[in-house]
């Protein structure tokens, strides 16, 4: 903005004009002859011009003409057209850093933001960097400090509109949960998500099913959960599935696990197979049980009105790429989520990998989990059971 303060005026300074006069930090004016009064501009937006700035005689009708330019600019968001040339940029906060699959596939997806737009958007990944937690992220993203991020495994958590994808054994295999997220199913809640939370959805994907990881002894039937004391993601329906199933859940951030593990506060956790290698669970655990129990769905936003400040093509353009982003994760995802994988890629890293009772598990949820989310979700439930590929 521009600073006009009325201040004292010291002698006139030497030059060819005999009506300059120096001031201060200040666009400021006194009656030097009676037709005419002079200005000199020495401050914009709060910050002194330079020594050798050029000074400017201005009547009062061209500063006022300047003034109400300058208030055009301020209240249109529209700057010269030098500034549009700078382009806008997009920070997307991550909970993980690569080689986390999404990690690696939204720092592929900046870097090629960057160059199909030909320089007019300037997407910036930050993965585990920026904002040490999911809840954050995804309250920096809502208030518009940040553009774009993930909540990551908090997803139910944050957006409590996706909890039933997260019922155990609700969600049957990889080709149900895709074309659900990818239908009619996935637009309904993104429409949800935009009306509660001022958010666009840019794409789902997920970290897959879910598998006990544990340092005493693996878990291959309900009954080896008792007594265990198992670390979930804070959401509800994870404590609810731990408890059913026959744990002791303990809510946690993830930031604390490996602490926890360690000291002996948990005695284990869940994690997709992916994330099992890619978070070095190896460290703190010798047991993988597959148990597939929880489907771990998740997203990427976009806050609304970043959103909205884009051109069309540039819209189009993060949404083919999330797209794409998406493609990259279910790949690195579902490639491993099967027992010879998950062998090959965990064994050599100190693991042992067990097959579990899988029927038993499912028909624990059923009897024991499924009853109070089914009320709970009515006709989104019964569409979700219902679904075929």
């Amino acid at each position: 903005m521009v600073v006009v303060r009325r201040c004292l005026l010291d002698q006139p300074t030497k030059g060819p004009h005999p009506h300059w006069q120096r001031t201060r930090y200040a666009v400021s004016w006194r009656p030097v002859c009676p037709a005419r009064r002079t200005h000199k501009i020495t401050s914009i937006g709060g910050s002194p011009m330079p020594a050798h700035a050029s000074r400017v005689s201005l009547n009062r009708r061209t500063l006022l003409h300047a003034g109400a330019g300058m208030a055009g600019i301020l209240a249109t968001g529209r700057a010269p057209a030098l500034a549009q040339t700078q382009p806008k940029k997009l920070v997307f906060a991550h909970i993980n850093a690569v080689p986390e699959s999404a990690a690696v596939a939204f720092d592929w997806m900046a870097k090629e933001v960057n160059a199909q737009s030909k320089g007019a958007l300037d997407m910036q990944f930050f993965g585990k960097t920026l904002i040490p937690q999911e809840l954050e992220i995804m309250n920096a993203v809502k208030s518009g400090s940040v553009a774009m991020g993930s909540p990551a495994g908090a997803a139910a958590t944050v957006f409590p509109e996706m909890g039933a994808l997260l019922v155990p054994y609700l969600v049957k295999d990889y080709a149900s949960a895709y074309a659900m997220l990818n239908g009619r199913i996935g637009d309904k809640i993104s429409q949800q998500i935009q009306d509660n939370y001022k958010l666009k959805v840019m794409c789902y994907f997920d970290y897959g099913f879910r598998h006990f990881w544990t340092g005493k002894k693996p878990i291959v039937e309900p009954k080896d959960l008792r007594g265990m004391k198992i670390r979930v993601q804070q959401a509800k329906i994870f404590g609810d599935t731990i408890n059913g199933l026959g744990g002791n859940a303990v809510p946690m951030a993830y930031g604390e696990v490996v602490t926890a593990a360690k000291q002996g506060v948990i005695d284990g956790g869940d994690l997709p197979i992916v994330n099992m290698k890619a978070l070095k669970i190896y460290e703190v655990s010798k047991y993988a049980s597959m148990t597939y129990h929880n489907y771990g769905p998740t997203n990427a936003v976009i806050n609304l009105e970043v959103w909205n400040g884009l051109t069309p093509d540039q819209q189009k353009l993060i949404l083919d790429l999330s797209r794409a982003a998406q493609e990259k994760i279910r790949e690195a995802t579902e490639s491993v989520d099967n027992f010879a994988k998950a062998k090959s890629e965990l064994e050599p890293l100190g693991m042992t990998v067990v097959e579990a009772k899988v029927d038993e598990f499912r028909q624990v949820a059923q009897q024991k989990i499924w009853p109070a989310y089914k009320a709970q979700y009515g006709a989104l439930w019964d569409e979700i059971e219902g679904f075929k590929a």
